[in-house]
């Protein structure tokens, strides 16, 4: 019978979540719904010296953001917890002893000093110290010391650390469901440490111990731990529990936009772009880091971005809903090599989506903008506004850049505009031109447009002559929506107003 589907994201709370950590949880979370299976989060807090306070709360609120929202998980629930591995602390020393006590891991006493010491010693030699098969017979564990000594160290209290003795020259071969057939040998692997003296399992211990328990059908994360896999499956088959082992599937880097190398925090810093999908304050230096929600990106335009970091639909479609998205995507369809993160494609994907955004729904995402700046605008006009203005906008906080003439008089006017089109009689021109707007009565765009266009013809004036420096009086520059609605949207009496003032302001 065929098992259900269950996958995994499996974050440590030691900072907070990079974008390419999003991108292995978005790819766990489309595998799961494309299978009709279930989405786990499990928070990795074994190294506890690594902790940051705040991370795992960072992490949660993350993948809320990102519409990510797990079946099971810490803080959502779920049968087979705690989903919180120091909380599992005390399932994993019977797995530890069980692989002493059958020969696949043993005791070792050596001290981070001597350890230190043999890998200097390596150093100066152009070479590198390695715990293995090689060299462990000639260290301290209880594979060169009597079992006698053995049981006097642990009952001594000495520090120790349980390794997994890696077998000779074994090859394991595994067909990774993104990049084929991966094969290692036991020989070019080290024995890695799987249980520490202060009852802590690591990383490589209780992630197979937890997948297990938790019924894991598919590991779905980074190449990083591509090197770990052999290992994996090394603890599977000597645990006994290979047969219901997941499938493994490891993604591609997300490569810099620039260079060689993975995308990282500096390159974010230098180039002026986040790599967090929310605003990060490090509790230790108080720093800030920038998050693309703060940023203003909208999270169907994240996701619909990094979907495409590393994965291909294989049609000409770019812009997938989330539905579409599990509904296309296929582990087949993931790329073996590094996918270069470009920061204008992710400008591209909002520019998007906020142009299939209604005027209101707009409105309504840059009134907060308005409050903070102590305007109360009337909700009408500003749906007007917006719809105006939304064509040149990639994010909601551009409208304020677009539109921010509508809502207060400019105090400074554009100086090359002044020396190309403010003439000697432009300031004669324009105080008869407002004079002449006191004289109409319905005050509306298309009224205004066809009392002003009788009233240039029949003062003979070109439009060009004073139409710019009537958008630089009520804007402040040469561009910007079509003007008769911006003299209805900000009234007679304002529209007056500003005309007057450039007149006091600009003179020849």
């Amino acid at each position: 019978m065929e098992r259900k589907v269950r996958v995994r994201f499996a974050p440590s709370p030691t900072g907070p979540l990079h974008m390419g950590g999003v991108r292995t949880a978005l790819f766990n979370y489309l595998f799961a719904r494309k299978h009709g299976g279930d989405f786990l989060l499990r928070i990795e807090d074994t190294d506890q010296n690594r902790f940051v306070p705040g991370a795992e709360e960072y992490i949660i609120e993350s993948l809320k953001w990102c519409g990510l929202v797990p079946d099971e998980g810490v803080g959502f629930g779920g049968d087979l917890g705690p989903y919180r591995q120091s909380e599992r602390k005390p399932m994993y020393k019977k797995y530890a002893d069980f692989l002493i006590e059958n020969g696949f891991a043993y005791y070792a006493f050596d001290t981070a000093e001597e350890l230190d010491e043999l890998r200097k010693t390596a150093e100066a030699q152009k070479e590198v110290f390695s715990y293995d098969l090689h060299t462990r017979v000639g260290l301290k564990n209880s594979l060169t010391l009597s079992p006698e000594e053995v049981t006097a160290r642990l009952q001594s209290g000495e520090s120790y650390v349980i390794r997994f003795k890696m077998p000779e020259n074994r090859d394991i071969v595994e067909e990774d469901l993104i990049r084929g057939r991966v094969s290692f040998n036991t020989n070019q692997l080290d024995d890695k440490v799987l249980f520490k003296s202060d009852g802590m399992p690591t990383y490589h211990l209780a992630n197979v111990v937890d997948d297990h328990l938790m019924q894991i059908t598919h590991v779905i994360r980074g190449e990083e731990w591509l090197s770990s896999m052999p290992l994996h499956i090394l603890l599977y088959e000597s645990l006994g529990i290979a047969e219901n082992r997941p499938r493994f599937s490891h993604l591609p880097l997300i490569l810099k936009p620039e260079g060689k190398g993975k995308l990282s925090k500096r390159d974010g810093d230098k180039m002026g772009f986040p790599v967090f999908p929310l605003l990060w304050k490090d509790p230790a230096s108080g720093e800030s880091y920038r998050g693309y929600r703060e940023d203003g990106y909208f999270p169907e335009a994240f996701i619909n971005m990094l979907a495409f970091l590393g994965w291909s639909p294989g049609t000409e479609q770019e812009f997938f809903s989330m539905d579409e998205l599990i509904e296309s995507f296929d582990l087949s369809r993931v790329v073996k090599s590094g996918a270069r993160f470009d920061p204008e494609k992710a400008k591209w994907f909002n520019r998007h989506y906020l142009q299939q955004k209604s005027p209101a729904e707009l409105a309504g995402l840059f009134l907060p903008v308005l409050k903070e700046k102590g305007i109360d605008p009337d909700l009408q006009q500003l749906e007007r506004i917006v719809g105006m203005i939304q064509e040149r906008c990639e994010f909601v906080n551009d409208i304020w850049a677009q539109a921010h003439f509508f809502f207060q008089a400019p105090e400074s006017y554009d100086e090359k505009t002044i020396q190309k089109k403010w003439k000697p009689d432009t300031n004669e021109k324009l105080e008869a031109i407002s004079a002449f707007f006191e004289t109409i009565g319905t005050w509306t765009a298309e009224n205004i447009k066809e009392q002003f266009s009788a009233f240039m013809t029949e003062k003979e004036w070109g439009f060009g002559v004073v139409m710019v420096p009537v958008r630089l009086a009520l804007v402040g520059e040469s561009s910007g929506p079509d003007l008769f609605e911006i003299c209805e949207l900000i009234g007679k009496a304002e529209t007056i107003g500003r005309i007057k003032t450039a007149c006091e302001k600009i003179k020849l």
